[in-house]
C-alpha cells in the first residue's frame, strides 16, 4: 500500500474550504487513489475556524523567526467517508481566514503579505509532522500551488527538514497567475524574517522580474520531482511568453517551465470531473433558489452594505418565478481578470449580448464574488439591464440549478488551465460558449459539444465571441436537431478522475 500526502490551502471535501478549482481536486483525487486501495492523508490550514469540531492529534513544535512555534494538527470530519482518506487541518493564531472565501487576504498595497505569513506557518508545521512521522511513512507528497511550494524550499534548505528528501515530492499548478512573490529581506513577510538560520541560493529562488524577491510559484517549479499543469493545451500555452490580453502563457516563468519539460519533470494530465454521489436539485427551482439566497444574505451581516442590491435583484428574479425566460445563458465563477476581463474591458460587448438575448425572450444569471472593481461592474450593469441577474454571493443549491437548468452556458476565461464548470454544465447536457484556450480548448468542440470563439487580436475575440453567441442562438432557434445532437454529445463526454488518476500514477507518481 503506498501513502500519499496532499497538502494544499483548499479541500472541498470538508465543509467551507474551498474557493476555487483547486479544492475539487484535492476533494476528487485522493477519493481516486483510497479507490485503487492506497492511502491518502490530506492537511489544510485550519483558518481560525475549521479545527473547531476536530480532534486534536499532537503538538507541533518548530523555528520561526528566531522563536518556537508551536501549532497544533487536529482530524477533522470529511463530507462523505472514504476508506483510506484522513483529512486534517493545522491551527495556528496567526493562520487566519481572510476574506475570500474565509480562506485567502486580499492585500492591495502589499500583495501577499498577509498569505505568505500564514502559508509560511502552515508548511513548517507540515514539514514538523512530517518528520515526527504523523503521517506514517510517506511515498509521495503532492502539493497543490505556491501556498504549499515553501515545503519543497524547506527540504532543499532547512537542515532540519533534510529527511524529506528521501520523498518524491509533485507540484501542480492550478492558477500560473498567482504567483507568491515576497522580498528575501527588510520587510515583515519576507523569508529572511520568517527563516534567519536558513542558508539558502537566492539566485535559485528569485522572481525574473523583482531580483530582490523569492517567486514561490517558481519554487515549485524549480525544486519538485514532477511538475504538473492541469490540461495538455495549458502545457503548451504556459511554455510560451505572454503577451496580454491577447495571449496569456508562461506569466515570466516559461523558461523554467521549458527546463521542466527538457529535464521530463513537466506533465500535462485534464483534470477529472465527478460522475458519482452528485448533488442534483430538483428541476425548476432555479429562482425559488435564488430568493432563497438572497434572503439568507439579507441576514448576514457582512452583507448589509449590499442589502439594496439584494433586494434590487429579488424583485427581477420574481417576474420568472411563474414565467420562464425562452432561454438561459449561465456564468458561475469568481469575478476575477482571468474569468471576466472581456467583459471588464469591453462592457459594451456584453450590453451587446443582453440586447441579442432580449430579442428571444432571454436572460443571462451570472452567480459569483470576488475583486470590488469587478462586483461594482455586474451590479451597476444588472441595475441598467432588466434581463441580466446578478447574483453576488455563493449558494451550492442555486449553483447546481444554475448548471442544471440553463441552456447555454458561458465560459470567456482568459485562460483557463483546466476549467472544472464547462465539465459540470456538460455533464448536465447543457452546451457551452468558450474561449478556445488551455484546458477549454481540450474539452469543448465547436458544433460538436458547444460553441467555442478565438481571433489573434483583443477586438477580434471580442467580435467573434458575439458571433458564436449568434451562431449558439441561430441553431437553438432554428436547428433543433442540431441543437439536440449537441446537447447529448456534451452529456455523454466523460473528463473521468479514472482517466486522470491512471496517469498521475505513470507519470507523477511513478510507482
Amino acid at each position: 500500500m503506498n501513502n500519499f500526502l496532499f497538502a494544499a490551502a483548499e479541500n472541498d471535501a470538508i465543509p467551507e474550504c474551498k474557493a476555487g478549482g483547486m479544492g475539487d481536486v484535492v476533494r476528487d483525487v485522493p477519493r481516486q487513489i483510497s479507490e485503487r486501495g492506497d492511502k491518502v492523508h490530506v492537511v489544510v490550514p485550519s483558518y481560525g475556524r475549521l479545527h473547531q469540531n476536530g480532534i486534536f492529534k499532537t503538538k507541533l513544535n518548530f523555528d520561526l523567526r528566531g522563536i518556537v512555534y508551536t501549532a497544533e494538527l487536529y482530524e477533522v470530519s470529511p463530507k462523505k467517508e472514504f476508506p483510506n482518506i484522513t483529512h486534517y487541518v493545522i491551527h495556528h493564531p496567526e493562520i487566519e481566514a481572510g476574506g475570500i472565501a474565509h480562506i485567502y487576504h486580499d492585500d492591495p498595497e502589499e500583495p501577499f503579505f498577509t498569505d505568505a505569513i500564514k502559508y509560511f506557518i502552515f508548511c513548517t508545521a507540515v514539514a514538523e509532522a512530517i518528520k515526527k512521522g504523523s503521517f506514517g511513512h510517506l511515498d509521495v507528497v503532492h502539493l497543490h500551488d505556491w501556498h504549499s511550494s515553501l515545503l519543497l524550499f524547506l527540504r532543499e534548505y532547512h537542515s532540519d527538514y533534510a529527511n524529506l528528501k528521501k520523498i518524491r515530492f509533485v507540484y501542480s499548478i492550478h492558477n500560473l497567475a498567482i504567483q507568491g512573490i515576497r522580498p528575501f529581506e527588510n520587510n515583515y513577510s519576507s523569508v529572511r524574517n520568517w527563516f534567519p538560520e536558513v542558508a539558502y541560493d537566492e539566485k535559485g529562488l528569485r522572481d525574473h522580474r523583482y531580483t530582490d524577491c523569492i517567486n514561490l510559484m517558481a519554487v515549485g517549479i524549480r525544486l519538485a520531482d514532477a511538475v504538473h499543469t492541469v490540461s495538455p493545451s495549458y502545457k503548451e500555452d504556459v511554455m510560451k511568453p505572454s503577451s496580454p490580453p491577447e495571449f496569456i502563457g508562461g506569466e515570466g516563468l516559461e523558461e523554467d517551465l521549458q527546463l521542466a519539460d527538457n529535464e521530463g519533470r513537466l506533465f500535462g494530465i485534464l483534470n477529472g470531473c465527478n460522475y458519482k454521489n452528485i448533488n442534483v436539485e430538483a428541476k425548476g427551482q432555479i429562482y425559488r433558489n435564488t430568493v432563497k439566497a438572497l434572503f439568507s444574505w439579507l441576514q448576514d451581516e457582512t452583507k448589509k452594505y449590499k442589502a439594496d442590491f439584494l433586494a434590487h435583484t429579488g424583485e427581477k428574479i420574481m417576474k420568472y418565478v411563474g414565467n420562464r425566460p425562452k432561454f438561459i445563458v449561465s456564468s458561475v465563477a469568481r469575478l476575477t481578470e482571468q474569468k471576466f476581463y472581456f467583459f471588464k474591458r469591453s462592457p459594451e460587448a456584453f450590453v451587446e449580448i443582453l440586447k441579442r438575448l432580449e430579442k428571444v425572450e432571454g436572460i443571462f444569471m451570472l452567480l459569483g464574488t470576488g475583486a470590488p472593481e469587478y462586483e461594482d461592474l455586474f451590479r451597476q450593469m444588472s441595475y441598467e439591464n432588466e434581463n441580466f441577474i446578478f447574483t453576488n454571493g455563493q449558494s451550492e443549491s442555486l449553483i447546481d440549478s444554475m448548471y442544471l437548468e440553463s441552456d447555454l452556458y458561458f465560459m470567456p476565461s482568459l485562460f483557463e488551465p483546466c476549467g472544472i464548470s464547462q465539465m459540470l454544465a456538460m455533464r448536465n447536457g447543457n452546451p457551452c460558449l468558450v474561449h478556445h484556450t488551455g484546458g477549454l480548448k481540450d474539452t469543448v468542440e465547436h458544433l460538436k459539444t458547444g460553441f467555442s470563439f478565438d481571433g489573434d487580436t483583443f477586438d477580434e475575440k471580442i467580435s467573434n465571441m458575439l458571433s458564436a453567441l449568434d451562431e449558439a442562438l441561430e441553431v437553438y432557434l432554428n436547428d433543433k436537431p442540431l441543437w439536440k445532437k449537441i446537447q447529448t454529445s456534451a452529456k455523454r463526454k466523460r473528463f473521468t478522475w479514472q482517466k486522470s488518476v491512471d496517469s498521475y500514477y505513470k507519470e507523477l507518481y511513478v510507482l
